[in-house]
């Protein structure tokens, strides 16, 4: 468990960036070389690789050299460690507010 949350914290601190969100947006759309992703942000190329590390170290993306060009694609696997805790968090919350609709809407007499 405690290598799941120290992955999934890892997830979340990369995602919490609206550069690397819009760089994991983009990889959505399919795989591309750093050159070309850099084009979009307004930074300078050290600076966009800082945000690729970290999308790298945190396994959302990979990257592959070949010659001068490192190709960036999605990790989708990665991606799913969150589909999982947000589909935990709505089963927990589902239940906790079925829990007091049932409370809210049985009878009276029923709570003694």
């Amino acid at each position: 468990m405690a290598q799941y949350s120290a992955q999934l914290d890892g997830v979340f601190v990369a995602l919490a960036d609206p550069t690397r969100r819009a760089v994991v947006r983009r990889l959505g759309r399919g795989s591309t070389s750093v050159g070309e992703l850099a084009r979009e942000f307004p930074m300078t190329l050290p600076s966009f690789m800082k945000h690729v590390r970290t999308l790298e170290a945190n396994g959302l993306i990979r990257t592959v050299k070949s010659g001068r060009v490192r190709t960036c694609e999605l990790n989708r696997d990665r991606l799913a460690l969150v589909d999982d805790w947000l589909a935990e968090q709505r089963r927990t919350w589902e239940e906790r507010t079925d829990r007091l609709e049932q409370f809210v809407t049985d009878p009276e007499e029923d709570r003694q």
